[in-house]
């Protein structure tokens, strides 16, 4: 009678077996071996290359990368990093280099409309958005439920034309206390100074509620209806000092036709503002946005 063969034990992972995932983006002026360069320094360190995007911009001569490899031989990202300089340096690169595995760190802000919070929280607990939120701030109590329901610390900054300054400035203090990396405007219905969105450009990203341009103003689902529109969309960007005019990095649309009233339009543009918004915060987390300018270059 046949022994049978015992179960192999679970395989033990170390520090030294364990692989990380790591991201490289980077930008420059274009020219030959660029991805000579990367391939090749990847691989001299025992890297696998698993993803590989690149563009060059005939029109401005400029060349953008990302690649994702697995850092196989164990090198770590410290050393990664300090060899990759060298190299980037050589190439005039501008560049960033993470794990894959560690979340973004996100501050979310919002005021009374809570869909794409709720999108967002839902989609970071489920484990299909890469990102850690440490703390929402509103300017309104009306959320405060919600973001408890997901145990995050909610910060209540109440803003008036006299309190921006001092509003913006906590908005600051909790940056720096969580070390965060991007700040995401869930619906947030205020306009940041031009002071903040120079300090953290490309770091800002906003929902708006229409496929820009388009209408803005009070309103916008019903200045569409009365206008009898068959396409309404969303728009999330970067924010700088000129209004809703930040590089867009995504955008998407729903059809829509005159059997709608605009509490329906309403309803319709919620579910595209929440979908686009997420999809922009996840590329961003796992690097696959990089600024062009006023424009975006999205790996997606």
């Amino acid at each position: 009678m046949r022994t049978p063969s015992r179960p192999k034990e679970p395989a033990v992972v170390t520090d030294a077996t364990r692989r990380t995932r790591v991201v490289l983006s980077l930008a420059c002026a274009d020219r030959p071996g660029l991805v000579a360069a990367v391939s090749t320094f990847v691989a001299g360190r025992g890297g696998n290359i698993v993803e590989s995007q690149q563009y060059g911009d005939t029109l401005t001569g400029d060349f953008f990368m990302r690649v994702a490899f697995d850092d196989e031989g164990g090198v770590g990202l410290a050393s990664l990093r300090e060899g990759f300089a060298a190299v980037a340096g050589e190439h005039g690169m501008s560049w960033q280099l993470h794990d894959a595995s560690r979340p973004l760190r996100t501050l979310v802000m919002v005021s009374r409309f809570g869909h794409c919070l709720n999108d967002l929280l839902f989609r970071r607990a489920s484990g299909s958005l890469n990102v850690e939120i440490p703390a929402i701030v509103s300017n309104h109590r009306d959320l405060e439920g919600l973001a408890g329901q997901y145990d995050i610390p909610f910060h209540h900054v109440p803003v008036t034309s006299q309190s921006k300054p001092e509003a913006e400035a906590r908005l600051l203090e909790l940056v720096d206390e969580h070390d965060v990396e991007l700040v995401v405007l869930a619906r947030y219905m205020q306009i940041l100074s031009d002071s903040l969105a120079r300090r953290m450009a490309g770091q800002v990203i906003n929902i708006h509620h229409s496929f820009l341009p388009s209408f803005k103003g009070a309103k916008p689902y019903h200045q569409a209806h009365a206008r009898g529109v068959k396409l309404i969309g969303a728009t999330a960007h970067f924010v700088t000092p000129d209004l809703d005019e930040g590089p867009i990095i995504e955008q998407d649309v729903a059809r829509v036709d005159h059997r709608l009233a605009p509490d329906d339009l309403v309803t319709v543009g919620r579910d595209v503002e929440a979908r686009v918004l997420a999809r922009a915060v996840g590329w961003h987390a796992e690097g696959r946005v990089l600024l062009h300018g006023d424009r975006t270059v999205v790996f997606s």
